[in-house]
């Protein structure tokens, strides 16, 4: 029974990472540079993401999978999640950074790690979809918001802040992915052949590629410093979280492709993204990009082991 929990952890795990580091090999052979990789990420966030969410929900019931109380989960979890990294930041003296420290300490990479880890296990994305709809907008008004207020560049009054948050929400490519597959499903309207087609083929891209420019993002170089802040993000974004809600996740009655969607929800690496937002608000971005890199090479260790001690438990 030992083995056979653990093949099946490292049989979930093993293949995600294996293309991040695919992805790395590339970078370091030269297949990939720094402009390719920046280029591959924005298309498999404005394309390839949004239709493996689209052609997921669209074939669903969606009326069926549908599950008031496993979103209100999500969203209940991740705002404790924020205001636990609101904490750990205060104790973080220089104030400029608190934003980059709160980021990094609660948003996942629930989108690219979670479509892929949850499609591994099960072979669909139906709840992670639905994790991702009740956190992903959360991801954004908090980050535009934490980022802001903490600039060293002073960015953004209060009008400005406002718009700036229904800009990213309005325009992610996630959400709307979201908001499309599910209208599709409820207003219940067939897909031709062709188009069902062209999107299948887009959204089986999505998990390998968003995988391999992930991988080819991370740079040692990044690591500069920071360590010891850095380290609590880990400690926090890869254990704390996973051990406080886990066990109320498993309370409220979770189990299988829901617990894994809020494993992943808690548990999975900070996302790239994250250190393209902190630039973008005036941030140096260290600490983000020294985040993203120990949480990533952590998770692999970390989820192998959350999902061994599910799995042997029986809740998956």
């Amino acid at each position: 029974m030992f083995l056979e929990n653990l093949a099946f952890s490292l049989n979930a795990t093993v293949p995600v990472f294996l293309m991040m580091v695919f992805g790395g090999f590339c970078r370091k052979t030269g297949l990939l540079d720094e402009h390719t990789t920046a280029k591959l990420n924005k298309f498999t966030f404005k394309t390839t993401l949004p239709a493996l969410l689209f052609s997921d929900l669209s074939h669903a019931d969606f009326r069926a999978v549908w599950d008031t109380g496993f979103v209100m989960f999500c969203i209940s979890a991740t705002l404790i999640s924020v205001a636990v990294a609101c904490i750990y930041s205060l104790f973080h003296k220089d104030k400029a950074e608190r934003g980059e420290i709160i980021q990094a300490s609660y948003r996942s990479s629930a989108a690219v790690l979670g479509i892929a880890f949850v499609k591994n296990i099960y072979g669909e994305a139906t709840m992670a979809a639905l994790m991702i709809a009740g956190t992903v907008p959360l991801y954004n008004i908090i980050s535009v918001i934490s980022l802001s207020l903490t600039s060293p560049e002073k960015k953004g009054d209060g009008k400005k802040l406002f718009l700036d948050t229904v800009r990213g929400i309005a325009t992610n490519p996630i959400i709307l992915g979201i908001i499309a597959g599910m209208a599709w499903s409820l207003l219940k309207i067939p897909q031709p052949v062709i188009l069902d087609k062209s999107v299948t083929y887009l959204a089986n891209m999505a998990t390998p590629l968003s995988l391999t420019a992930l991988g080819a993002s991370f740079k040692l170089s990044d690591a500069k410093g920071k360590l010891p802040v850095t380290l609590g993000i880990t400690f926090i974004k890869l254990i704390l979280f996973c051990g406080i809600f886990l066990p109320v996740a498993i309370i409220m009655g979770f189990r299988s492709e829901k617990l894994i969607a809020v494993l992943v929800m808690l548990g999975s690496a900070t996302t790239g993204s994250c250190f393209v937002m902190a630039k973008n608000f005036g941030h140096s971005g260290v600490i983000t990009a020294f985040s993203v890199m120990l949480t990533t090479l952590g998770s692999a260790f970390t989820l192998t082991a959350w999902l061994f001690i599910l799995k042997s438990l029986n809740y998956i």
